[in-house]
């Protein structure tokens, strides 16, 4: 599994529809990709939300990131992540 984060922008429809169902949505969505949901935390700033996501592989992410905006109306932008201790691995 690779860890992913998934940063979220509102838009005038989508903030009308804030609901847990629709955080439950999302869970779903990560689920049937073969993924998880790690944590999720609202924000304030440029982005309105993050995920931080365990899923199989690239494709999966950028799979979610098309399933999650079409399931909730959100925007998103996702990243790769990795620990310090294997990014100083690989620029070792």
């Amino acid at each position: 599994m690779q860890t992913f984060f998934l940063f979220g922008k509102y838009n005038a429809g989508s903030v009308n529809s804030i609901s847990a169902q629709r955080t439950q949505k999302a869970a779903d969505v990560v689920k049937k990709l073969g993924g998880k949901i790690l944590s999720s935390y609202a924000l304030l700033g440029c982005h309105d939300l993050v995920f931080i996501v365990d899923l199989p592989d690239t494709a999966k992410a950028m799979k979610a990131s098309i399933d999650l905006a079409k399931a909730t109306g959100i925007g998103f932008t996702t990243s790769p992540a990795v620990t310090v201790e294997e990014f100083d691995k690989i620029v070792a």
